[in-house]
């Protein structure tokens, strides 16, 4: 283990002693919602993917639900559900896919509203690719426009994951609806290395299954040519990753996630590398195919990005609470709190 892997391990364990829960629609594996129990709250999750929901179940101390989402869909009332977040599928807006948008069937943001127009959290917030401010920008206008008719102020923000002691650049828009004030986490001046979190492991040869054939090695030299890379698109140790995502870990592609061993041979990453890279703790065990493990992996929010934004969810949670207690003190109706 390397300090930083570490230091991941015993900030992340889940601390669960809030009483507010919070929900996380389209959870995946957990990344978002281990931010969320670190900083002390429950969760429930709902998501479709088997290998996922174990996964989720098996590290969390809250429960996943395999379950399909529609509009309308019955959420627990008994529950005292008063923070929403989760991640809408990206595909529908993501640059390597077919950017259909609200024309796409995996589009799930149909779902998150109704379930903040029905629960009326205190507080939600959602993450999505940067890439939903290009050509769907007008989408996501339309988005935030539905969530303000509720009542509640909505601001956005793309963060980039190694401004927040991730050792990954990585670039995800998160947008938050709440009734009081929210500060998004300050930018940290130092980034963290590829050698901090993989350093222990990365100069490996093994697993031999994983080095890259000299077929190989002439394709990767073909694509860097043809998209005039200055440096190759190894992993190096002392800078950040580049953006881990499914593509790059589970596909033997030219744009493979890899390291070179000191030989001059290279060789992709383990799933566990790929975990770290994206600040999931060593004791966080997932389920499935190397193939599904590297999906979950490639889907997650980076736990750590997850619980800085957490912390500013919890402080804005606490001034909700403080808004109302002072509402109800001075005996103001309640529309008036409803901006």
């Amino acid at each position: 283990m390397t300090e930083y892997s570490q230091y991941i391990d015993g900030l992340l364990k889940p601390k669960v002693q809030e009483p507010a829960v919070v929900l996380d629609l389209f959870a995946g594996c957990g990344g978002l919602s281990l931010g969320f129990e670190a900083v002390g709250f429950r969760t429930i999750g709902f998501e479709m993917v088997d290998e996922a929901v174990d996964t989720y179940n098996r590290n969390l101390k809250g429960k996943c639900y395999n379950q399909f989402l529609e509009v309308g869909f019955n959420y627990p009332e008994e529950e005292n559900i008063d923070i929403i977040i989760g991640g809408p599928p990206c595909q529908p807006f993501s640059r390597f896919g077919n950017q259909k948008g609200m024309e796409d069937a995996r589009d799930g943001f149909p779902i998150f509203i109704d379930a903040v127009r029905r629960l009326q959290p205190k507080v939600f917030l959602f993450e999505n690719v940067a890439n939903i401010l290009g050509r769907h920008k007008w989408y996501l206008d339309l988005i935030v426009q539905e969530l303000q008719n509720l009542g509640y102020i909505v601001e956005y923000k793309v963060l980039n994951a190694v401004d927040y002691g991730v050792p990954q650049r990585r670039e995800r828009l998160i947008c938050v609806g709440h009734r009081a004030s929210f500060h998004f986490p300050a930018i940290e001046r130092e980034k963290r290395t590829v050698a901090e979190a993989i350093g222990d492991t990365m100069l490996s040869p093994e697993p031999e299954s994983k080095i890259l054939t000299s077929r190989q090695d002439e394709y990767i030299a073909v694509y860097e040519k043809k998209s005039h890379c200055v440096n190759p698109r190894d992993l190096y140790p002392d800078r950040p990753a580049r953006t881990i995502t499914c593509r790059n870990l589970a596909g033997a592609t030219s744009d493979m996630q890899r390291v070179r061993l000191a030989d001059g041979r290279r060789r992709r990453l383990t799933y566990r590398e790929a975990a770290r890279l994206q600040t999931f703790p060593d004791w966080f065990e997932f389920s499935g195919t190397e193939t599904k493990q590297f999906y979950q992996i490639g889907n997650a929010v980076p736990p750590l990005l997850a619980y800085k934004i957490a912390q500013q969810v919890k402080n804005t949670y606490y001034l909700e609470q403080k808004s109302e207690e002072y509402i109800l003190q001075r005996n103001i109706p309640n529309s008036l709190f409803a901006i």
